[in-house]
């Protein structure tokens, strides 16, 4: 079943734009259908603060669980936001205050953008942690991406993370390493996934740990992880709810930084991510930048339109499927002896 459009956030509407199912309140309070409330924890700086609030909504959304989906976006002090995307969130998204005295049945963790040596001494480490608390005893189950997936086993398991001598950045093949688990079912034992980091978590300490290795890649590592009780943390390494062009627009990202002297070097194509025309034309626009700065004259534009055409998504499918089974998990762990009125009146007071 489809989101429910129950605040004014813009998202719901780009959704609709792109074709996605999207109920007006209205809509919803006329079906006789549970709620499933979904938290968006979105801990994203503020370049992809939206494109990844949409990202996650769209998996959500795409579940086939015999549910209405509430997703509620809020955020936690210590995330750095200019003052536009501050606004942005004071507008559309909840405090964490509001957020527990609502209630979640499930929730999702995005990354986030890091500037010290260690996670403990980011700014939203406190709060993120006091999320975490809460959710251990309150939430059904607590999904993360990336960089929330290593702040969380630090948290949890002491398990530091490793910096690797080279930044982990592309779409890389990997395999499901057990088929049986209720998190992986029908969906294929071999598909793509992106990647963007600079460190890892492995597999030995998670395993000690009790953690159940679900998801591997033999150059990425470790992508999917599950806590000992086998639901109610699940932890990605990658990120597999990036559009097709998400790898494009950082590598783009990066060709600005060098342009502005912000790095020294041209950075690399992302790996296994650009076909051999798309990697022509990368290469083209590399030697007309490199000219240009060397004359003193003005880069050509990147070729985003061109290449972003040539591009292919090899991983959508796959975690449309994980997302949807572990909603389904969550619907079937969640207390549903709570009157569907009493479902009805939290949203009409919360929101």
């Amino acid at each position: 079943m489809p989101l429910v459009a129950h605040t004014p956030l813009p998202a719901f509407e780009k959704l609709r734009q792109r074709g996605e199912k999207v109920l007006t309140l209205k809509e919803a309070l006329h079906q006789d259908i549970r709620e499933l409330h979904v938290g968006l924890l979105n801990m994203m700086p503020d370049a992809a603060l939206i494109a990844t609030e949409i990202q996650f909504m769209r998996l959500v959304g795409s579940s086939n669980q015999i549910a209405q989906f509430f997703v509620h976006p809020f955020s936690v002090e210590g995330l750095p936001h200019s003052e536009e995307s501050q606004d942005y969130i004071d507008r559309y998204y909840k405090s964490f205050d509001e957020i527990k005295a609502m209630g979640l049945d499930a929730l999702i963790i995005t990354g986030a953008n890091v500037s010290n040596p260690s996670l403990d001494q980011e700014p939203f480490w406190k709060p993120l942690k006091e999320v975490i608390e809460w959710a251990q005893q309150n939430v059904t189950s607590v999904l993360c991406s990336c960089l929330a997936t290593h702040a969380l086993v630090k948290l949890l398991y002491h398990i530091d993370r490793q910096p690797m001598a080279a930044k982990l950045w592309g779409v890389y093949p990997h395999r499901i390493i057990h088929q049986e688990h209720p998190l992986l079912r029908d969906i294929n034992t071999r598909f793509d996934v992106p990647h963007s980091r600079f460190n890892a978590i492995y597999r030995e300490p998670l395993e000690r740990a009790g953690l159940t290795i679900l998801i591997e890649s033999e150059v990425a590592g470790v992508h999917m992880a599950v806590s000992p009780d086998q639901y109610s943390i699940v932890y990605f390494q990658g990120h597999p709810e990036y559009d097709i062009n998400s790898l494009l627009k950082e590598y783009k990202r990066e060709v600005c930084r060098f342009i502005d002297g912000e790095r020294d070097d041209y950075p690399p194509a992302p790996q296994n991510y650009f076909c051999e025309d798309a990697s022509v034309i990368a290469q083209r626009h590399k030697n007309g930048v490199l000219k240009a700065l060397e004359r003193g004259e003005r880069p050509p534009e990147f070729p985003e339109a061109h290449i972003e055409t040539l591009l292919d998504n090899t991983w959508r499918d796959t975690a449309k499927a994980i997302v949807n089974n572990w909603l389904g998990l969550v619907y079937e762990k969640t207390n549903f002896q709570r009157p569907r009125q009493q479902n009805q009146t939290r949203l009409t007071e919360a929101d």
